[in-house]
């Protein structure tokens, strides 16, 4: 029982801090501490050493993590923008492949169902 009390009393302290190790700050972000290695040899969060010691002001990481916030995207509503220019010049597949159907074959599609009919030419002398 004193051991959990003691880790307790350890985390809270620990959480109270305004500087972290990086177990602390490994802890705190949920993030591999191998991960925050990796993120302070590339210089990509902010960081103090101290001799061979790293160590990470809590309020530095707290505006670190706001300036890192992304906005979630609604898939749908990416969609329906992607497609609005597509959607305005609504191409009829259908009417072009009868077209070039009929320009190739000499025969006119008449039904969906597609039956055929040879196509009809205007009589000579009259209307």
């Amino acid at each position: 029982m004193q051991k959990t009390e003691q880790q307790a009393l350890e985390n809270a302290v620990n959480v109270s801090k305004e500087f972290f190790s990086i177990r602390d700050l490994s802890r705190y972000l949920g993030i591999k501490t191998s991960t925050l290695y990796v993120m302070v040899e590339e210089r990509s969060i902010p960081h103090y050493r101290v001799g061979k010691l790293v160590r990470f002001k809590r309020a530095e990481i707290d505006a670190w993590m706001e300036g890192n916030r992304k906005e979630c995207i609604d898939p749908e509503k990416v969609a329906r923008k992607a497609l609005r220019p597509v959607q305005k010049h609504k191409i009829d597949v259908d009417r072009i492949v009868r077209k070039a159907v009929d320009g190739v074959t000499g025969r006119v599609y008449t039904a969906p169902c597609g039956k055929t009919r040879p196509r009809q030419r205007p009589q000579k002398g009259g209307l």
